[in-house]
């Protein structure tokens, strides 16, 4: 075969040899020469590929396996209790970039020693809002005092206080509501692997109550709220107090209570 030169120094030279299909193909499929540095570079990559065999004796453990593959490549493994075939070979393919799929991922940091957590209570579920209030028509009135003791005997002998809202509604139903405030309480003392410590468990100190009846329909305390009012009706504003003043009125309407026309019966 003749030896083909692509480049035609004179594109008008009759006698130039032009280089068929065929040929230009032949040519094009020759790869070009490697230098030196890509083929260290090729070299250094090979040597640093990952092998089934180097993970299996080096991580012995799933533990093991998914920290050092969480270190490479920040991908949380979930590979405990699974064959040892599939786990170093999800662990090899994430390795090499690979998407190892939902049912091999995980959440919570390889790292995590969960003996070593503290436990939490969880934050308790309010009682139910009691049906009467429903039907108890608008609210006409709401006020809300910060100046309750809080019930936690804890922080009501550092004076703590509590948020308490008051509601009354057409009907003359009265009810209350702690609102807060919500905080967490470490409890007992324990030490960890390190020798420090740590609290045995964190608890919730949750005060609050959801809305709750004091006063029916018919104007009749509840023993709790003979006692709310008791407290309300001390606090003294000029020649009243709070109770009279702020939550047993009647001429403040609000919502539906409020009309354009007053003589309006619907």
């Amino acid at each position: 075969m003749k030896k083909v030169d692509k480049t035609v120094s004179d594109p008008f030279d009759l006698d130039a040899v032009i280089p068929t299909p065929e040929e230009l193909n032949t040519l094009d499929a020759i790869p070009a020469r490697e230098s030196p540095v890509e083929q260290e570079r090729r070299l250094r990559v090979k040597a640093a590929e990952f092998d089934m065999e180097g993970l299996m004796t080096d991580f012995p453990t799933a533990t093991e396996l998914q920290q050092f593959v969480y270190d490479q490549t920040g991908v949380v493994l979930n590979l405990k209790g699974r064959a040892n075939r599939i786990k170093y070979q999800v662990a090899l393919d994430t390795l090499n970039g690979i998407d190892p799929g939902e049912e091999f991922t995980g959440s919570e940091n390889p790292y995590l020693d969960r003996t070593e957590l503290i436990p939490e209570e969880p934050l308790r579920v309010l009682p139910p809002r009691d049906e009467a209030i429903d039907r108890a028509g608008p609210e006409i009135t709401r006020f809300t005092t910060n100046q309750f003791p809080h019930p936690d005997p804890d922080w009501r002998a550092q004076d703590m206080k509590c948020q308490v809202t008051f509601r009354k509604y057409a009907n003359n139903m009265i009810t209350y509501e702690i609102l807060g405030p919500i905080s967490k309480r470490a409890v007992g003392v324990k030490l960890n692997k390190y020798g420090r410590e740590v609290p045995e468990k964190i608890v919730w100190i949750d005060a609050r109550t959801g809305e709750q009846i004091i006063r029916n329909a018919t104007g009749q305390l509840t023993p709790l709220g003979t006692r709310l009012k008791a407290f309300m009706t001390r606090m003294k504003v000029n020649r009243t107090n709070q109770w009279d003043l702020w939550i047993d009125r009647d001429f403040i309407l609000a919502g539906d209570m409020v009309s354009d026309n007053p003589w309006a019966v619907n």
